[in-house]
């Protein structure tokens, strides 16, 4: 079978290992809050500049997919950068990330800010010139990502649920996967936000609330969709030769990327995703496997996504995440691969990937407090859904 086409990120070779996420931040998380974007992104800038053991005079880069303009920022906060970056690229959602980690590895940063700011409903990724309007070689919005697009309009699919539905639905008629086994990703993530303070919603989920709630997208219900929130959370990619000054340094072991050919509805492997594509390129950047890893913190936009990371990283076979995370047990806390340990988008909050990179920086420092993992050398970080995609191996 033809593959679809993986665009390199780079000429350099393995540049994510001369990099290190030296610093984390994140604001108050919640919905309808009326705080400015602005303040969020402040509130997580400066936490992440300080827990780096940073002031804002060194940091000399800032990359951003928005939602607050990279000008207001670097302005507010008295920065003076000589590298910027953000949009879309190759890695999706976690292109800003990626690409301040070539930056530095590169000479143009040395401790670059990245930052998302999201307001409700996930505002103006590309939408706003202003966010990325000094980025150089800015990516045209979605690339060719959605040619199709004219296609699913006319059939209706007007939206994310509807398209990732259609991936769902195929992977359910192939392989038997049940809208229960949906369900435990959902009851997993809730009982994980009941640990995690910033979450949106903390409330115990039920099976039976699950399968009753309001139909979005067959087979989607409510619960099968992430929860819109305010907030912000900001990361520093720093080189790793500063790794001996920095209080709690997270390594960088590999990295993928993939904005695969085939749109939302042409790849020959459907449902295959980007996922498919972005775990291949960074399990072909280290020597570690599958069963090297302590956690997976996993994109969850919706329930079908995480299914489509697990498999795609090899966790499981194909056709076998259903199964896999069936009871919940293999993803809990204690288990064999616990799997968004902070509640995940679909209870703690659409922070459109980044929750899951600060999540998995906190528990491979061990500061993730009552739901901290025994095991914590090793996380793999997977990030967007259809046809984009961001994936990323830390280590402590």
């Amino acid at each position: 079978m033809m593959r679809p086409r993986v665009r390199a990120l780079s000429m350099t070779d393995h540049f994510e290992k001369d990099t290190i996420i030296s610093g984390i931040g994140i604001s108050k998380i919640g919905r309808k809050t009326g705080i400015p974007g602005m303040d969020l992104t402040r509130q997580a800038a400066t936490q992440a500049i300080a827990d780096a053991g940073l002031k804002n005079e060194d940091i000399d880069g800032i990359a951003t997919i928005g939602d607050v303009p990279l000008e207001e920022v670097v302005t507010d906060l008295g920065l003076s950068t000589r590298y910027t970056g953000g949009g879309y690229d190759n890695a999706g959602l976690m292109s800003p990330v990626i690409a301040a980690m070539l930056a530095v590895a590169s000479g143009k940063a040395r401790h670059v800010l990245v930052y998302r700011t999201v307001m409700m409903m996930g505002g103006s990724m590309l939408q706003d010139d202003r966010t990325v309007a000094s980025a150089p070689g800015r990516v045209a919005p979605f690339n060719g990502m959605m040619a199709d697009m004219s296609r699913l309009m006319v059939y209706h699919a007007y939206a994310a649920p509807n398209w990732l539905a259609m991936h769902c639905n195929r992977h359910m008629h192939l392989y038997g996967t049940t809208k229960e086994q949906l369900g435990w990703l959902a009851i997993s993530s809730r009982e994980k936000a009941g640990l995690n303070l910033l979450a949106a919603y903390r409330d115990p989920l039920t099976m039976d609330e699950y399968m009753n709630a309001r139909l979005v997208s067959t087979p989607f219900g409510l619960y099968d969709c992430d929860v819109p929130v305010d907030g912000s959370i900001a990361l520093v990619i720093s080189h790793k030769d500063f790794a001996p000054d920095c209080p709690k340094p997270v390594r960088v072991n590999a990295m993928g990327g993939a904005d695969g050919m085939g749109s939302w509805l042409r790849r020959p492997d459907f449902p295959g995703m980007a996922s498919v594509d972005a775990a291949e390129e960074m399990w072909s950047r280290t020597d570690l496997k599958p069963a090297d890893i302590n956690m997976a913190q996993l994109y969850d936009g919706f329930t079908y996504i995480t299914l489509a990371w697990l498999e795609a990283l090899g966790f499981c076979k194909q056709g076998e995440s259903g199964p896999f995370v069936e009871g919940g047990t293999r993803i809990a806390l204690d288990g064999e691969l616990p799997l968004n340990t902070y509640g995940g988008q679909l209870s703690a909050g659409r922070m459109h990937g980044y929750w899951i990179i600060h999540e998995a920086c906190l528990q491979l420092r061990g500061e993730a407090g009552d739901r901290q993992v025994s095991r914590h050398e090793t996380a793999v970080v997977g990030s967007g859904g259809g046809p984009f995609a961001g994936a990323l191996l830390l280590t402590n």
